[in-house]
């Protein structure tokens, strides 16, 4: 794996072009990259830019330590760039920015005109719906939604969401792709937090209330969840993995999109990100760790 930030790229196989170098679009990207695949990472942030490689070859290292790569096979080259004009030629394009739904809409507009008609359109999305994101581009047949899970590199099965006006095309190419990072796609309908979101963060906004009622400490909670329910890392940790910040950013989809008060996210969670208390990637969350990933 090499890096070069430029906007071209020499490589007969069209990339693979990834937008947003952030706790997704790095784990996304290392995921394509061990499978061998080359791979445009853009991100407006020439810190972020300049970040990503050491990134991605940590994911990478950690990947093979778990047996998550193809044994054997070769890397994937990296590029990166910082405009979103360097889509043009892509494979195929997965938008992985913050979830914001308006941010969202507007990374995929300037995308969708970069790329050629037909090209397929990814949104990672843990929740904003595919057809409320259809409107912003030209061709929104081309438009589908993936819910990577996190770490993309290690959980194998990953939620596809084809919105009303998702094209057949555009289904079978989503497939494809999937099957070429060695991922199983489980085809859900579109709608507000589609499947897993609507039904996992709803757990971790409880969870997270009962540490602010005082009922529970993380640590009594998660080790509840794991031993009697059998959830396999506890909603904290869960929380802190997902990234504080991108729950409350989740949760506010949900909440609005569906009224239901159950999804309004916890004051104890819109503190912690306030703070700073991002999860995993600060350092410190709901749990401390003993590293500190760059915030996306």
């Amino acid at each position: 794996m090499t890096d070069n930030t430029d906007s071209t790229d020499n490589n007969a196989e069209d990339p693979l072009v990834v937008v947003g170098a952030g706790v997704m679009g790095t784990a996304i990207a290392a995921l394509a990259v061990g499978h061998g695949h080359p791979v445009r990472l853009i991100d407006h942030s020439p810190e972020a830019c300049a970040a990503a490689p050491e990134r991605i070859e940590l994911h990478l290292r950690t990947a093979r330590m778990m047996g998550a790569l193809p044994a054997g096979g070769r890397l994937g080259r990296l590029t990166t760039a910082g405009t979103p004009d360097a889509a043009a030629g892509a494979a195929a394009v997965i938008e992985a920015v913050t979830e914001d739904p308006g941010e969202k809409a507007a990374v995929l507009a300037e995308l969708a005109a970069a790329v050629r008609p037909g090209t397929l359109l990814v949104s990672n999305t843990s929740g904003v719906p595919i057809e409320e994101m259809a409107g912003a581009v030209p061709h929104p047949e081309d438009l589908v939604g993936v819910h990577f899970m996190n770490p993309a590199y290690l959980i194998r099965t990953v939620e596809v969401i084809l919105g009303p006006r998702s094209g057949a095309a555009a289904a079978t190419a989503v497939r494809e792709l999937l099957a070429g990072l060695g991922r199983e796609g489980i085809v859900v309908g579109d709608g507000p937090g589609f499947v897993t979101s609507r039904l996992l963060h709803r757990m971790l906004n409880d969870a997270i209330e009962v540490v602010r009622e005082g009922r529970a400490g993380p640590e009594t909670v998660d080790a509840l969840m794991r031993h009697c329910i059998g959830h396999r890392t506890g909603p904290l940790a869960t929380a802190d993995l997902i990234g504080l910040d991108n729950l409350a950013d989740s949760l506010r989809v949900l909440h609005e999109r569906t009224g239901d008060a159950a999804f309004r996210p916890s004051e104890l969670l819109l503190e912690k990100v306030r703070r700073g208390e991002l999860g995993r990637k600060s350092g410190r969350g709901f749990y401390t760790y003993d590293y500190e990933e760059i915030t996306p």
